[in-house]
């Protein structure tokens, strides 16, 4: 703990400066098209937005002036949980159940922005969520005052059809800056969270021009010195793109009134010598700080964009509302885990009718069902994997969670195979929780005993459901993607290779894991336990490297001071 303290302390410091005196006047906005606010509130769907949302949640702790800016999704798709894959339709979310209020100004009016969007104009209402002193502003399209077809952009989070979201991404962008605007909030720096919100560049732009009486191609230069950029993903799907074509034709009403040839706009996120639009090209084009989010990526993501400066800020955990151990004694360490693991299993039993003892070892694997993270990777020898896991007198018991994303029909593909494979040929060994969101999350990484991470080495950004899996003494069994390669695993967890990872897993699993953990039981209250000392290493790597404090001390020093000194400067 005493490296987080001394984080905490940074902070108690930090907030006698004058620099932090200057971000009361004017803070942080930070735009994700995610947030995970509140467990049922369908404004996320994954890493990126429980990422956001403990971002935001430090920030209160922290006491730091930091705005948020999001969209407000009132629906989430239900699936039958007895028919994989199977779409139950959507489900409507009552803002209010969720502790948001509407926002209005000093006359109790309700603010309302408007922006053009292909031939007409659409207007947006907003919602706030606040938590000691930081807000996040959620911008709602679906009023009276939009045509039904404009009411529903802001429906669903990451909507499969490409027009609905360039709408949604120009109501964040340009939508999330005249909001501010509209509240007379002027953010001294405007933090990009991966690139779903980079049109507001534009619209900084245009700021420009009339603020400094300039033209459009010197206001991009002076709107970009108050941008930061946070990648947060290599894969194709995590870049948005979209044909020039689209583009212009939902801007080209937005361009007419900035007075810039709609093509200028569009060559802004140009990627050369195709017919695509680049929401990440934008964003690298208008920011003058980029980072990474682990030093893999950093070096990954050096080798795409090669043009552009990177620099790392690898992810944190918010600690506090991840840490289900809540101990510094390492004397309760275990005590604690196995209640946190009899409360896993009573759901499990709830939800599966699965009875399984807390003194079996249990797997754990939960994250979105994508290619890349090789969900299958445990299941390609299901001979082999039955064998490890029936041997008399040391079970082993493996958890799955998870989702596709909405038009992802390779991971809805591989979703459904592993819920095939789970009820037809694993009965007994492995189930399957539905509904994975933020509360199931904590009792699975605070529940299981092992948390299994098979990413594609360089795929993975980071990769925090690891981070907070240790925090809570999971022990790793991963490949050295994302965080893990930043560190040495040795006496805490494993590694994987990263080929031939199904015989690896299983390998490892029969000679290492299974034999250390059920050594252990014979003696849990042994201080000599391997088991007990990796738990307790686990534990103590999150809580000096890898706590949101650190992170977000790192955005404030290397990215967000940088940027207010230089807007002074100008």
């Amino acid at each position: 703990m005493e490296e987080l303290n001394k984080n905490i302390k940074w902070f108690e410091d930090f907030k006698k400066s004058q620099e932090y005196r200057g971000f009361l006047k004017e803070p942080v906005a930070y735009f994700c098209a995610e947030f995970a606010l509140e467990s049922d509130m369908p404004t996320y769907i994954g890493g990126l937005g429980v990422l956001s949302g403990d971002y935001v949640k430090e920030a209160a702790d922290r006491k730091f002036p930091i705005i948020g800016v999001g969209l407000f999704y009132n629906e989430s798709r239900e699936f039958d949980e007895n028919s994989p894959g199977k779409n139950n339709g959507t489900k409507e979310t009552d803002s209010r159940e969720n502790g948001l209020s509407l926002v209005v100004d000093e006359k109790d009016n309700r603010v309302l922005i408007s922006l053009p969007i292909h031939d007409r104009v659409v207007h947006a209402q907003a919602w706030s969520w606040t938590k000691r002193g930081v807000t996040v502003y959620l911008l709602d399209t679906n009023i009276t005052e939009n045509e039904q077809n404009d009411r529903k952009i802001t429906a669903r989070l990451y909507i499969p059809d490409k027009e609905t979201r360039v709408k949604q991404e120009m109501v964040l962008g340009i939508g999330g800056s005249r909001l501010l605007q509209a509240l007379k909030i002027h953010p001294s720096v405007y933090h990009l969270n991966e690139g779903h919100s980079s049109f507001l560049a534009l619209e900084l732009a245009r700021y420009e021009t009339e603020r400094r009486n300039v033209d459009f191609v010197n206001a991009c230069t002076f709107a970009s010195q108050h941008i930061a950029f946070t990648n947060h993903t290599l894969v194709p799907a995590g870049n948005e793109l979209f044909s020039k074509d689209l583009v212009s034709a939902m801007m080209y009403k937005y361009a007419e009134d900035l007075q810039v040839p709609i093509t200028e706009l569009v060559s802004l996120g140009s990627i050369k010598d195709s017919s695509l639009f680049s929401m990440t090209t934008l964003s690298l084009r208008f920011s003058s700080k980029i980072n990474a989010v682990s030093a893999l990526h950093c070096k990954k993501a050096v080798e795409i964009f090669s043009l552009y400066k990177m620099e790392n800020v690898t992810n944190g955990i918010y600690v506090e509302g991840w840490d289900s151990l809540k101990t510094e004694s390492k004397n309760e360490i275990w005590k604690k885990h196995q209640e946190n693991k009899k409360t896993l299993l009573s759901l499990i039993k709830d939800k599966s009718g699965e009875s399984w003892n807390e003194n079996t070892l249990l797997i754990g694997w939960a994250r979105r069902f994508v290619p890349y993270k090789r969900p299958l990777a445990i299941l390609e020898d299901i001979k082999e994997l039955k064998k490890i896991a029936e041997a008399k007198g040391r079970e082993m018991k493996i958890v799955f969670a998870g989702h596709a994303s909405e038009g992802d029909e390779e991971g809805k593909k591989i979703f459904d195979e592993v819920r095939r494979i789970i009820a037809e040929e694993l009965k007994g060994i492995a189930v399957f929780l539905p509904n994975y969101n933020l509360e199931l999350a904590k009792l699975l990484t605070s529940g299981c005993d092992v948390w299994l991470n098979t990413p594609v080495v360089g795929s993975e950004a980071c990769g925090t459901s690891g981070m907070k899996a240790a925090l809570n003494g999971a022990l790793p069994l991963t490949t050295k993607d994302g965080w893990v390669d930043e560190v040495n695993l040795d006496g805490i967890g494993w590694i994987l290779e990263n080929t031939d990872i199904n015989r690896k897993i299983l390998e490892i699993l029969d000679k290492s894991v299974v034999p250390m953990y059920y050594k252990h039981l014979e003696n849990p209250n042994d201080s000599a336990s391997e088991w007990l000392a990796r738990m307790e290493k686990a534990r103590e790597l999150i809580l000096v490297k890898f706590s949101m404090s650190r992170a977000f001390r790192e955005y404030i020093e290397n990215i967000y001071l940088p940027i207010s000194k230089q807007k002074h400067q100008i």
